[in-house]
């Protein structure tokens, strides 16, 4: 065994929004990975659509910078808990992490989880305490937080003792303490190449563990790793070995390292870097890639199991194939067997009914970022209502996933979210108070407590309020959790909205639609009732033509502005019998039985039966 002196592999790690990728673009700018005139914009990493509108990065990507002949392979990874399968998957290649902090805050929830994961492969770790500048920082107490929350999850003598660094990732500007922060990051840099160790190469046959998967127009399929013994050539033949076992042989057609912000084609690489490799259709992450001659497999990456599942379907209501370009079965199975490939923290299964699969993930934003993905691309599907996935204990009891829950609210509102939780079977475990009137809680609750929870619980704290969740363990199922305390108003008619209806049932509740714009079918969900029981009525009515005339927009201005609900919270507003039809230009919440008639004999026999 060696190590290679001209190498780091890093990846970086924090809570959502404590600046990682903004550092790594300040990162790129001092190695000059840009032109002096060109203009990138902010969080170049952060590359697909939904990463800049939600301002999070959900893919982890790979990058590289050259310091002092060093270069340093630089891997931005999620924040959020629902993607630890990315952050799981990427800990393979690297040999430490920065970890990110943020001067304010300090360690938060998803910093508990990123760390767990380096920890447990005994990676060192960097501290990089940020945003310094902000008014109520409070570096010595972020410095002294973490300390705390690496004795808390295990860390070795050796790992405790970690550097740290003050940084202003908006500027490009790093120090070794708050006073003497430098007009550049190069103390970072400098950090890296003393503390995070060179990788060592094995001494036998080429391996490489793919840890993740690329696409290219041009080439196919892409398998991402690191390359831990021997070398990789253009043109070499492979022995490509699956997570079963089974081995075939192929070919390297293409060979890349990362460089900046592109792909950089090569002849040859040795063992130590991160590099991609196309000419391998049928590889999948957790493959290994080997010497033909002497195939030995590394182990697979492991990745927790999913906690959270929906059922996806094809889309059959009324207005089915109106917006969407892919509409079938067929299609729908063969995305999400697509999305298998990369996502390894997502399970698809067959159901008994045709056009209908289980999908299960890490969460209700795991899930949402599959589905706003899917409608981007031009698909139509239904999706039902979360539920957790309950397992069975070695004593034959019930146990359900529970979540770690870290809420921030002011204190005007905390009786509010106190009751709450505990409706849901949330148990208090720590509670301080802040000396700006914001009391922090953390709870335990079940899954299936937080599902569906956020928007009460903005509502409650008058939008103020912020929470995270981090899946602890699974225990024994803690009882029966009360249900929605609304029910649903349904169309009674298939036609467009009418003003002059909605007039009429205001008193009734809140409306999801909009007059003289939303056209609506019979068993849709228009808007939530104020009680809590299910109402039919019709919302396509129009007024008897008489001999006076009223302006129909006069009607329209005097009533109350409809609630249009985001994917996130159409999600989280379903009922049980409900599904939400998704399209790419429309969301509609309908009834999985869209007949009325056949709604309340169903209703009447399952009321009969429980008698």
């Amino acid at each position: 065994m060696q190590q290679r002196q001209d190498i780091r592999n890093i990846a970086i790690i924090a809570h959502v929004d404590h600046g990682k990728t903004t550092l790594v673009d300040g990162m790129l700018r001092q190695t000059n990975a840009f032109r002096q005139n060109q203009n990138v914009g902010e969080r170049v990493l952060d590359s697909n659509d939904l990463e800049r509108e939600r301002g999070i990065t959900i893919l982890a990507k790979n990058t590289s910078i050259e310091y002092n002949g060093v270069t340093i392979n630089i891997v931005d990874t999620p924040g959020h808990a629902d993607f630890g399968g990315e952050v799981e998957r990427v800990i393979n290649m690297v040999d430490g992490v920065l970890l990110l902090v943020d001067a304010v805050e300090g360690p938060m929830a998803q910093t508990r989880f990123v760390l767990r994961q380096a920890l447990g492969k005994r990676l060192p770790v960097i501290l990089v305490v940020n945003k310094i500048d902000r008014p109520a920082a409070r570096p010595d107490h972020a410095v002294n937080a973490t300390f705390d929350l690496f004795i808390d999850l295990g860390a070795t003598e050796e790992q405790a003792l970690f550097p740290v660094i003050y940084a202003k990732a908006t500027d490009g500007r790093a120090g070794y303490s708050v006073a003497e922060l430098g007009p550049n990051l190069i103390p970072l840099f400098d950090t890296i190449l003393d503390h995070i160790p060179p990788p060592t190469i094995g001494d036998g046959p080429t391996q490489l563990l793919v840890t993740a998967l690329e696409y290219s127009a041009y080439v196919g399929k892409i398998a991402v790793g690191r390359l831990s013994a021997g070398t990789l050539r253009a043109g070499q033949q492979i022995a490509h070995i699956d997570i079963h076992g089974q081995q075939a042989t192929a070919k390297v057609t293409k060979l890349y390292t990362f460089r900046d912000l592109q792909r950089q084609e090569q002849t040859e690489v040795e063992a130590g870097t991160i590099v991609a490799v196309a000419g391998i259709p049928g590889v999948g992450i957790g493959d290994t890639l080997a010497d033909p001659e002497n195939p030995i497999a590394l182990p697979p990456i492991k990745v927790e199991e999913p906690t959270v599942r929906m059922v996806f379907r094809i889309n059959d209501s009324p207005f089915s194939g109106r917006e969407g370009k892919y509409v079938t079965s067929r299609q729908l199975r063969d995305r999400l067997m697509r999305e298998l490939e990369s996502n390894v923290a997502l399970r698809v299964e067959d159901m008994e009914r045709a056009g209908e699969f289980l999908v299960s993930g890490r969460g209700e934003l795991h899930l949402a970022i599959l589905i706003e993905t899917m409608r981007r691309e031009g698909y139509e599907l239904a999706v039902g209502r979360p539920e957790v996935i309950f397992r069975e204990g070695d004593e034959g009891q019930r146990l359900e996933p529970f979540e770690q829950v870290y809420v921030e609210a002011l204190n005007d509102y905390w009786g509010g979210v106190a009751e709450m939780l505990g409706k849901r079977r949330g148990r208090l475990l720590d509670i301080r108070y802040g000396d700006d009137g914001t009391v922090y809680g953390e709870y335990s609750v079940p899954t299936r407590g937080i599902l569906g929870f956020r928007q009460p619980f903005l509502t409650a704290t008058r939008g103020t309020g912020i929470f995270h969740t981090l899946f602890d363990a699974y225990m024994p199922y803690a009882g029966d959790i009360a249900q929605s305390e609304v029910g649903s108003l349904i169309s009674l008619e298939s036609g467009p909205v009418s003003g002059y209806a909605l007039e009429h049932l205001t008193a009734r509740g809140t409306f999801f639609v909009r007059p003289s714009i939303d056209e609506v079918y019979a068993g849709q969900v228009v808007g939530e009732h104020i009680r809590d029981e299910d109402l039919v009525i019709n919302v396509c009515r129009t007024k008897n033509l008489t001999g006076h005339r009223a302006k129909p927009t006069s009607i329209v201005e005097a009533l109350s502005p409809p609630r249009l609900m985001s994917l996130d919270e159409a999600i989280e507003y379903l009922h049980e019998d409900e599904l939400l039809e998704v399209t790419p230009e429309s969301l509609r919440i309908r009834k999985m039985v869209l007949d009325h008639n056949m709604r309340n004999r169903e209703a009447k026999r399952v009321k009969y039966a429980d008698a």
